[in-house]
C-alpha cells in the first residue's frame, strides 16, 4: 500500500509543475474547442436521440434520474461557488506568501476539499434533497422535465467525449511526456523502446470495448446508482488498461508483464482516484495526467519486484 500511496502523491507533484500544467491546458484547451466545435452543429441530433430514448422510460424513473441529475448540477454549483469565493478571499494573501507552484497546490487542495465537503453534506441529505427535487419535477409538465432531461443527456455525451479524447490524447503522448518525467527524477535509468504498433493497437481496443459497452449500457443511464456506478467502473477499466500498457511498454519487457497481474490492486486503486477528477469540469483535463504519470512510478517500484 505505502508504493501506492507514494505513486499517488507522486502524480499530484507532478501535475503541479508549470511545464506540465502548460501541456495540460494545451490539450486541454484543444480538446474542448473541438468537441464544443462538433456539440453545435450535432446538438439538436443529439437531444433528438436522447427524446427518442426517453420517450420509452415510465415518467417515474425519468423524474427520479432528473431529481438525481439536478442534485449533482447543485453539488457542482456549490463546489464552483466556495471555491471561487476561497480564491476571491484567499487567493491573493496566500499567493504573496507561497511559490506558484505551491499555490497551484492550494488550489487544487481547496477544489478537492470543496468537492469532498458538499460530497459528504450531500451524502447525509440524499433523500431530502432528492425528494424535494422529485417534488418540485411534479408540479412541471412532462414535455419540460422530458425536454430538459434531453438537454442533460446531450451535455452528457459531449462532456464523456472530452474526458474520453482526452484519456487517448494523453497516452498518445505519454513516451513524450514519460521521458521527461524519467530524465527528470530517474536520469541514470534507461526506458526501453516502445512497441508503438501494440500500443496502438492496445488504444484501439480499449476505446472499442468502451463504447460498444457503453452503447450497449445506455439504457441503463436511466437507473439510479446503478448508472453512477456502471459509469465510474467503465472509466476505472479504460484507465487501467490503457495507462498500464503505456508504462509497461516503457518499463516492463514483454516476458515479465504476466507478472503484473499480482499488483492489480494498485492499479486499480490508481485509477480510481484518477476517475474522480472527471466529475469536477476543468480538473478533468489533468485527470489523465496523473494517471499516466502515478501509473508510470508505480510501474517502476515494480519493475525492481517482477
Amino acid at each position: 500500500m505505502q508504493d501506492i500511496t507514494e505513486s499517488i502523491l507522486f502524480g499530484f507533484k507532478e501535475i503541479l509543475n508549470y511545464h506540465t500544467m502548460k501541456l495540460v491546458l494545451l490539450i486541454g484547451v484543444v480538446v474542448t474547442l473541438i468537441w464544443s466545435f462538433l456539440g453545435y452543429f450535432l446538438w439538436d441530433g443529439l437531444v433528438g436521440i436522447s427524446s427518442s430514448v426517453i420517450d420509452l422510460v415510465p415518467f417515474s424513473m425519468i423524474r427520479s434520474n432528473s431529481a438525481w441529475m439536478l442534485a449533482s448540477l447543485v453539488w457542482l454549483i456549490l463546489v464552483i461557488t466556495t471555491f471561487s469565493l476561497v480564491l476571491i478571499f484567499f487567493g491573493n494573501m496566500i499567493l504573496e506568501k507561497v511559490s506558484k507552484e505551491k499555490y497551484s497546490s492550494f488550489s487544487l487542495s481547496i477544489a478537492f476539499g470543496s468537492a469532498f465537503f458538499w460530497g459528504i453534506i450531500g451524502f447525509f441529505n440524499a433523500g431530502a434533497l432528492h425528494a424535494k427535487l422529485s417534488q418540485l419535477l411534479n408540479w412541471l409538465p412532462f414535455e419540460t422535465v422530458e425536454s430538459s432531461m434531453a438537454y442533460l443527456l446531450a451535455f452528457y455525451f459531449i462532456y464523456s467525449a472530452i474526458i474520453v479524447t482526452m484519456l487517448l490524447a494523453t497516452s498518445f503522448f505519454s513516451e513524450s511526456l514519460l521521458t521527461q518525467v524519467n530524465r527528470k527524477h530517474f536520469p541514470y535509468d534507461d526506458l526501453l523502446e516502445e512497441d508503438e504498433l501494440e500500443t496502438s493497437e492496445n488504444r484501439l481496443k480499449d476505446i472499442s470495448i468502451y463504447t460498444i459497452i457503453s452503447l450497449l449500457s445506455f439504457p441503463l443511464l436511466f437507473i439510479p446508482l446503478l448508472n453512477f456506478i456502471l459509469q465510474v467502473a467503465l472509466w476505472i477499466w479504460l484507465i487501467k488498461d490503457t495507462f498500464v500498457e503505456d508504462s509497461a511498454a516503457l518499463l516492463i519487457k514483454q516476458e515479465k508483464r504476466e507478472k503484473l497481474k499480482e499488483y492489480k490492486k494498485g492499479f486499480f486503486i490508481i485509477s480510481g482516484v484518477t476517475a474522480l477528477f472527471n466529475f469536477l469540469p476543468l480538473f478533468n483535463l489533468f485527470g489523465p495526467f496523473f494517471g499516466e504519470i502515478s501509473m508510470f512510478y508505480y510501474m517502476k517500484l515494480l519493475a525492481k519486484k517482477v
